[in-house]
């Protein structure tokens, strides 16, 4: 899909009407059509991207910072009980919009937005053991999917 057919796109641009909540010069956030709570806001990158596994670091932590301002507010202003942050890459995870988009979801205990886990039939302990493995070697140093962390880049950490 090209930008020029995205929804979201659009908003970014503002050419489609959205319930805009927040905004910087990278990212907008914005109400869903359907939000599964009061609140439910959704934060993408005014850029393209198609999903979390498409974005760079760079947007990543931009896109982060803007998700952690939006839920103090949401907290600020709504006092709920929790919060769920959800992104969606692909059919298979249910992803209806392909472009990069963070449900910042606020919950209250009985929202009646149901239970996101545990699964109803729990993985088998030789499955969870192969998952970690496999993935520990993807992340390892060196790896194809390694990512420059902040620390690298600006020679600090924010520890304190």
């Amino acid at each position: 899909m090209s930008s020029d057919n995205c929804d979201f796109c659009a908003i970014a641009r503002g050419t489609s009407k959205a319930e805009i909540i927040c905004e910087g010069e990278h990212w907008v956030a914005f109400f869903p059509l359907e939000p599964a709570t009061p609140g439910h806001t959704l934060v993408i990158p005014r850029e393209h991207i198609k999903d979390l596994w498409s974005v760079d670091s760079a947007t990543g932590r931009e896109l982060m910072d803007a998700v952690i301002n939006v839920g103090r507010a949401i907290e600020a202003a709504l006092e709920p009980d929790g919060l769920n942050l959800i992104t969606s890459a692909g059919a298979a995870a249910e992803q209806t919009v392909p472009h990069l988009h963070l449900h910042v979801v606020p919950r209250w205990s009985d929202d009646g937005f149901g239970d996101l886990w545990p699964p109803k039939t729990p993985l088998r302990r030789e499955m969870k053991h192969d998952a970690a493995a496999r993935i520990r070697a993807a992340c390892a140093p060196g790896s194809p999917t390694e990512t420059t962390s902040s620390v690298a880049e600006d020679g600090g950490d924010d520890q304190g």
